[in-house]
């Protein structure tokens, strides 16, 4: 950080000094991405909402498998902090079953569909209205 100059004086002790970040002109650039990111997590989380009210889903690691296996799922969902072993196994049956896999920005708590369930893979078998399958 390269101080601006800026300082605030409450008597005579600094409280706050101004700074500038270092790359500023790589501020704007790092933002967009990120607003970018967040548009993209907030159309998944939209479409899975409408999953949840108008689809048919299933939660939780083993009915994912059974679902892949029997050819049902259109759409597998991974928490971020699944376990590896469990998550590479998901992907292995998904590869088989040809169905896409889509590793998602939150916890298990928050893939639980906000029912405090604490859920590392979900399985969606009929997207209902949502367009969420592309």
């Amino acid at each position: 950080l390269k101080p601006l100059g800026l300082k605030l004086l409450v008597d005579g002790r600094l409280v706050a000094c101004f700074c500038q970040p270092r790359f500023a002109s790589l501020a704007p650039a790092m933002s967009a991405k990120a607003s970018k990111a967040n548009k993209a997590a907030d159309s998944i989380n939209a479409r899975l909402q409408l999953v949840m009210r108008s689809g048919k889903y299933q939660l939780g690691y083993k009915t994912t498998q059974k679902t892949l296996r029997q050819g049902k799922s259109k759409l597998v969902l991974i928490s971020n902090n699944c376990p590896a072993l469990r998550k590479s196994e998901i992907e292995y049956y998904a590869m088989l079953a040809k169905v896409g896999v889509h590793h998602f920005h939150g916890d298990n708590n928050e893939l639980g569909s906000g029912r405090y369930y604490r859920v590392c893979c979900l399985s969606i078998t009929d997207p209902g209205d949502s367009d969420i399958i592309r």
